[in-house]
């Protein structure tokens, strides 16, 4: 098992401790509904009130990870509206970055009603729907995004294209989901 496998399976034991439902984004969910590819982090989103994050620090800290002065002091990040916290492990020289994204609107709380479960390294784990993968990746809309979305496109043919329209919209990507959706016709 390498090393971004245990921590995927680190944070989902810590997270199932704590009782905190999460799913995991990002390129691990890319390798999971479409082609294997490189990732060099961990994201997740989760449903976690921002009270507990003390507590979800301090169990992340207990098993082997650190967690950024700034984030322990109060401080959270931002990504897209979408609010984050940070960790990383060190290991044998390098580190292992996790972002957690907190599930506060709207939209992120019906990603976590749609998430479903994978296994990766004989293990089960939860990860958000390919529909939202989709969707988070035209947030972020940075060139790796969207080389994902298009290997998404290619090894999905059936999408709740439905989904994707209602959410397009709010969250500001519709004109991009139009293009992409454009390239399968």
């Amino acid at each position: 098992m390498n090393d971004l496998v245990g921590t995927l399976h680190a944070f989902g034991r810590l997270f199932d401790r704590l009782a905190v439902p999460y799913a995991i984004m990002g390129g691990w969910a890319v390798r999971v509904y479409a082609l294997p590819r490189p990732t060099y982090d961990v994201d997740f989103t989760v449903i976690l009130a921002r009270d507990r994050l003390p507590e979800l620090y301090a169990a992340a800290e207990h098993d082997g990870f650190t967690v950024p002065e700034q984030y322990r002091g109060g401080w959270i990040d931002s990504v897209a509206d979408m609010p984050l916290v940070k960790f990383r492990l060190y290991l044998a020289g390098h580190g292992i970055d996790v972002d957690i994204f907190l599930a506060e609107s709207a939209y992120q709380r019906e990603l976590m009603r749609r998430r479903v479960q994978h296994t990766v390294g004989g293990v089960p784990a939860w990860f958000v729907s390919v529909e939202d993968l989709i969707l988070l990746k035209l947030i972020a809309n940075r060139g790796r995004d969207r080389a994902d979305i298009d290997d998404l496109l290619l090894a999905r043919s059936e999408l709740d294209e439905p989904y994707l329209r209602r959410w397009a919209g709010p969250l500001g990507v519709e004109a991009k989901l139009d293009e992409v959706l454009a390239t399968r016709e």
